[in-house]
């Protein structure tokens, strides 16, 4: 199994970002490009993850996309090796068993698994950029000492929200959370569940009291030998072995120092958690997009039809050359908006915009990808047809696409009328 973790493990303990020394005594336009980086600058460090998840994709995961979507599961084999490799606490302090890389490696993490896979990329998605972070962001030492370590190591996480009755409304959850003594016991269930089928932790959004309504929302540290049901599991179009389960907590009992974050402030968590969350899905579908692409790209230049190579027409220089620049375009969204989060400034219509272009250029992409391999791309022999599959969920999943433009929408009128 190839392994990342020695790796990873240098590249923490270098650090991330060296610091820049500017000289001040150089004419305008050298100190300008000392200063200044294109959006596909990387770090020496975020490279190397990027180079590193890059081989683990190909190496790894790639010779079981095929199998793992007829059979619509997950290789155990896939999961094991996210955790020896170390991408399952990439953002994860050191002493705790990760590599505490940056927020852009996390979000090359996920584009390059996408590249090979997509569904092995939304389960690491949804660990690190949903899980892993709850946990560093609103949970207290003790929380954090006893839950980082083992999502680093071998615990896989979800993050248990939508609902029958609540998916882009996502405070009309009805699950309750009743004090009992020192417990909460949970009632209620729970729908579309990445990673639940997997999972030994889950980060369960219930109300502690609906007379308050959505200020009753708390979040609760919920192990899976306490009682969680996996019901259903769903089959879908598309990310396949990416388990998608309903949940039922019938009377689960949860120590109240599960809680996370504070009690009532669940709410909190929930917006501003998928707010961070949607460039991991951006991040997602600009893979998908990018590895579509890349698979039907040789074929023009191996099929002939009329004595020339199809990618030598006018018409499909004209169809790929549009492709490249959309990809272009989302990739610097996503990066764009990465880099406003990690420089803590606001990032919501950014993170809106790019998981909404992202999205759309997946579906064009794969789509064309499609297209241009013919008979051959309609076919299970390439995986074309499978990232035409895959792309669709990136309009619906943390946040529909109209959830994106209404969130675009609310902050630019509120600009203008300020």
């Amino acid at each position: 199994m190839f392994s990342l973790r020695s790796s990873l493990g240098a590249v923490a303990r270098k650090g991330l970002f060296a610091k820049q020394i500017i000289s001040h005594n150089r004419g305008f336009g050298t100190t300008l490009a000392a200063r200044v980086n294109s959006l596909h600058s990387l770090s020496e460090d975020e490279q190397m993850m990027k180079d590193m998840v890059a081989r683990f994709a190909r190496e790894t995961v790639q010779p079981l996309v095929s199998k793992m979507d007829e059979e619509e599961q997950m290789d155990p084999s896939i999961i094991k090796g996210l955790f020896e490799a170390g991408l399952m606490g990439v953002e994860t302090p050191v002493d705790m068993g990760g590599a505490e890389a940056s927020f852009t490696s996390a979000i090359v993490v996920i584009e390059e698994l996408a590249k090979i896979d997509p569904s092995v990329s939304v389960l690491c998605d949804v660990h690190n950029t949903l899980v892993n972070t709850v946990f560093r962001t609103y949970g207290n030492k003790e929380i954090q000492e006893k839950y980082l370590p083992q999502l680093a190591a071998d615990k896989l996480g979800c993050f248990c929200l939508s609902e029958a009755a609540s998916g882009s409304d996502a405070f009309a959850l009805q699950t309750k959370a009743v004090k009992d003594g020192d417990h909460y016991v949970i009632n209620g269930s729970k729908m579309w569940i990445t990673n639940s089928a997997e999972a030994d932790v889950f980060l369960v959004f219930a109300n502690v009291d609906p007379s308050k309504g959505y200020k009753g929302i708390t979040c609760f540290v919920v192990e899976r030998d306490m009682g969680v049901a996996i019901a259903k599991k769903e089959k879908k179009l598309g990310i396949r072995a990416s388990s998608t389960c309903q949940l039922s907590f019938d009377d689960v009992r949860v120590p109240a120092s599960n809680v996370l974050g504070e009690v009532g402030k669940g709410y909190k968590i929930a917006i501003e958690i998928l707010n961070e969350g949607r460039i991991g899905i951006a991040a997602q579908m600009l893979g998908i997009a990018q590895g579509a692409f890349d698979v039907a790209m040789p074929y023009l230049f191996q099929r002939k039809q009329f004595g020339s190579f199809i990618g030598d027409f006018q018409a499909m220089q004209h169809q790929y050359a549009q492709i490249a620049v959309d990809i272009e375009a989302a990739r610097l969204l996503t990066y764009n908006a990465a880099r406003l989060k990690e420089e803590g400034k606001p990032f919501v219509k950014e993170a809106a915009m790019a998981k909404l272009y992202a999205s759309q250029v997946a579906e064009r992409a794969s789509s064309k990808a499609v297209e241009w391999m013919g008979g051959v791309g309609f076919t299970r022999e390439v995986p074309a047809e499978k990232f035409y599959r895959d792309c669709k969920i990136g309009a619906i999943y943390e946040g529909t696409s109209n959830i994106q433009l209404q969130t675009i929408a609310k902050i630019l009128s509120k600009e203008y009328k300020d």
